[in-house]
């Protein structure tokens, strides 16, 4: 069910630069405008992750009510999107309640299978992570082939109320299970028992203590985190938001970019969960580090390409670049319980992931600035520069309070019981 969820509400990021032009076109928007739409909706899609993790652990908001409020003001953003093209207007609707809306369901999601799934986080975590890309693949070709002034209207009412039906049914039926809780059947004391269990836990040590958000915060590790992610995810939201602009520059046909962007969604969220499986086995920060680095040489292999007029070429690199550009967003969803706990996790990752409002300023607002002052080409090479800051930044990443190399698969934690609440 958070797998579906996460599928549709897709379509606010992935599919929004195939829609990017006739946006334009039927408002009167110019392209900064229009992508400052998206940036800003990026920005409350990230900043709601904390207040409303606090709120859910509290027991003030369930996951149910989360969700259920996420899908009414999903359908609400794209429902006035369609009805009118007062910028202002668009900005309340589709930025802050569209915003809010994607972010309740997106943190929900993450946030409730990493609790289902402590001892293999990554894999369950990156699958359901990914559907927040391949989710729009559909709408990708919609927008880019049958996206016009005379249907307009109607394609922006469908996609609200899609999102309003598949989002509303998965919430309608979650529910979180019981603080400190842990499956049954995997004992953690006994790692012959459950080799593929144990395998994981090995390379992905349970963190040393439950830490609060403040505890995280001294810690040095959630503030490493935070700025990785700030600056890697800058990276993925210029690709993702300009993939499709770049493309149709170069005169590629409409073929050619719809394929490369939903070639960098599909493979986007199909990374997702090839990643977090990888990340069982070799280790989350290892993981991390690679996709960080793939994504750094893709950003320059889309630019050498492009200028190259490679068209294959060129959705080979939007191969690389989907794969690098949204894999490392499950690694961070891992890290943050596997550093600092699971029951504080929903506050932990809220703060961790509100690096997205930096990364929206940048790899939206500002980048449409830089691509109109010194083109794509010196848009994809700062690109392909930040993201390999992003992984420097990565190699200092260390668990908190372990200083020696686990030797088995226990969990430092000592009120975890199997399959209940102590």
């Amino acid at each position: 069910m958070p797998w579906l969820a996460m599928m549709g509400v897709s379509v606010f990021e992935y599919g929004f630069g195939a829609a990017e032009k006739t946006l334009e076109h039927q408002h009167g928007w110019t392209l900064t405008q229009t992508f400052w739409l998206v940036s800003i909706w990026a920005v409350f899609q990230a900043g709601i992750a904390f207040p409303a993790g606090r709120l859910r652990e509290k027991g003030i908001v369930s996951a149910k009510a989360a969700m259920l409020t996420g899908a009414v003001l999903c359908f609400l953003a794209f429902f006035v999107l369609g009805i009118t093209s007062n910028l202002l207007v668009n900005i309340l609707f589709y930025s802050v309640a569209g915003g809010i809306g994607a972010g309740l369901v997106y943190a929900t999601c993450i946030n409730m299978v990493g609790k289902w799934y402590p001892e293999k986080r990554g894999g369950k975590t990156g699958f359901v992570n990914g559907g927040f890309a391949y989710g729009a693949l559909p709408f990708i070709f919609v927008f880019s082939y049958l996206f016009n002034a005379h249907n307009y209207t109607w394609i922006m009412g469908l996609v609200g109320l899609y999102m309003f039906i598949v989002v509303g049914a998965c919430g309608f039926l979650f529910r979180d299970p019981p603080k400190n809780w842990w499956p049954a059947e995997v004992d953690p004391m006994n790692a012959s028992a459950q080799p593929k269990s144990a395998r994981s836990l090995r390379v992905n040590p349970p963190a040393t203590k439950q830490y609060t958000p403040m505890e995280a915060i001294k810690s040095g590790q959630l503030p490493l985190l935070w700025l990785s992610l700030a600056v890697i995810g800058g990276v993925s939201l210029f690709g993702i938001g300009f993939q499709v602009p770049f493309a149709k520059s170069l005169g590629f046909g409409p073929f050619v970019a719809a394929s490369s962007a939903g070639v960098l969604a599909v493979v986007n969220g199909i990374g997702r969960g090839v990643v977090g499986w990888l990340s069982d086995q070799i280790g989350r920060k290892q993981a991390l580090i690679l996709v960080l680095v793939v994504e750094g040489v893709a950003q320059f292999g889309l630019l050498w390409s492009g200028n190259s007029h490679n068209e294959v070429l060129f959705i080979a690199f939007a191969f690389l670049a989907g794969f690098g550009g949204g894999a490392f967003y499950p690694m961070y969803a891992a890290l943050t319980p596997d550093y600092f706990g699971e029951n504080n996790n929903a506050s932990n990752y809220g703060l961790v992931y509100s690096a997205k409002l930096v990364s929206s300023v940048f790899g939206l607002g500002l980048a449409s600035g830089v691509v109109s002052a010194w083109g794509y080409t010196g848009a994809y090479t700062m690109a392909g520069f930040v993201a390999f800051g992003s992984a420097i930044l990565a190699l200092f990443l260390k668990q908190p309070g372990r200083r020696k190399p686990v030797r088995n698969a226990a969990p430092a934690t000592s009120n975890t019981t199997a399959g209940q609440a102590t």
